[in-house]
C-alpha cells in the first residue's frame, strides 16, 4: 500500500491533524514542530495525543514525519545561532517521544563563509550531544537543493557528518526531489543511477523518508521552488517511476507542494490511481 501524506499544520494539535488527514485520505503526515520562522512550541495536551493514538490506529496512520523550523542552523558562525539549534532540537526530540517510533527531518545548515567541512563538523557535533540511545525518533538529515552555502548540497556531505555521528541507528537521510533534482541529480532520466549512487555513498538502508515535490526551475538550478506534480520540470511520469520504484517505493511520501487541503487530496488520489499495487 503507498503510504503518502502531506504537510499539515499543528496549530490545533495532533488529532485535528489526523482528522485532516483522513479527509483528504493520506495514511500519514508531516508537520512543523512548532512556528516554522521562529522559536515557540505550543504545549502538547496528553488528553490530545491519547485521542490521537487512537485516531491514528483507527486510520492506519503511520510514520509521522515531524520537520524542524526553517531557523535552526547547526553549523552557524554564530555562537548564539547554533544554540538555538541545539535547544530547539533537544526540545523537539523530547516532545517526540509523546508520539513514538516517528522521524525527525531537518536542514543540515548553511555555513556561511565558514566552508563545507567546518559545517559538518559542527553539525555532526550538534548531532553528538543532542542523540539519546533511550529515544525512539530517527532523525533524517534532508538533502538539500544547494543554493547559497547550503550543507548537504550532494550525497557526500550527508554521508560525512553520518560518519561523525556516534549513536548511527538513530540516523536516517530524507530524500527531497525536488531538491536533488535542483541540485543536479537527473531522477527523470537517470533515477536508477541516481538511487545507485545513493546507495553506494550513503546506503538505501539509511533512507527513511522522500519529501515528493516537483521542480519549478529543474536540473541543477540551486534554487530549491517546490511545484505542484505535474506541473514542474519533473512531471508526473517521473513522478509514477518515483513511487513505484523497488527501492523507494515501501517508504513514506509527504507532499509539500504549493496546495491548501483540496489541492493534497487531488495529488493523493492521483497518486493512488497510478501506484502499481503487486
Amino acid at each position: 500500500m503507498l503510504t503518502i501524506g502531506c504537510h499539515l499544520s499543528s496549530a490545533k494539535g495532533y488529532t485535528a491533524m489526523a482528522k485532516e488527514a483522513e479527509k483528504i485520505k493520506a495514511n500519514t503526515f508531516q508537520f512543523f514542530t512548532r512556528n516554522p520562522r521562529g522559536g515557540k512550541a505550543k504545549a502538547i495536551g496528553p488528553k490530545d495525543v491519547e485521542q490521537f493514538h487512537l485516531e491514528a490506529s483507527r486510520l492506519g496512520i503511520q510514520k509521522l514525519l515531524a520537520h524542524a523550523p526553517y531557523t535552526l542552523n547547526a553549523c552557524s558562525p554564530e555562537e548564539k545561532v547554533r544554540e538555538f539549534a541545539y535547544n530547539t532540537m533537544a526540545d523537539d526530540l523530547r516532545r517526540m517521544e509523546y508520539t513514538p517510533g516517528n522521524c525527525y527531518n531537518f536542514h543540515p545548515g548553511s555555513h556561511v563563509k565558514q566552508g563545507t567541512e567546518k559545517g559538518i563538523e559542527q553539525i555532526a557535533e550538534l548531532l553528538n550531544q543532542i542523540l539519546k540511545p533511550e529515544q525512539t525518533t530517527t532523525v533524517l538529515l534532508e538533502t538539500m537543493a544547494g543554493k547559497g552555502s547550503e550543507v548537504g548540497r550532494n550525497f557526500q556531505e550527508l554521508r560525512e557528518i553520518l560518519d561523525r555521528v556516534k549513536l548511527q541507528d538513530k540516523m536516517g537521510v530524507c530524500l527531497d526531489t525536488c531538491h536533488i533534482y535542483d541540485g543536479g541529480y537527473d531522477i527523470v532520466n537517470g533515477l536508477d543511477e541516481v538511487l545507485y549512487e545513493f546507495d553506494q555513498v550513503i546506503g538505501l538502508s539509511r533512507l527513511k523518508a522522500v519529501h515528493l515535490n516537483d521542480s519549478m526551475y529543474g536540473l541543477g538550478s540551486h534554487k530549491d521552488r517546490h511545484a505542484k506534480i505535474g506541473e514542474g520540470k519533473i512531471g508526473k511520469e517521473a513522478m509514477i517511476r518515483i513511487i513505484n520504484h523497488p527501492a523507494l517505493r515501501d517508504l513514506p511520501f509527504y507532499l509539500e507542494t504549493p496546495n491548501d487541503l483540496a489541492g493534497y487530496e487531488r495529488e493523493i488520489a492521483f497518486l493512488r490511481s497510478v501506484r502499481q499495487e503487486p
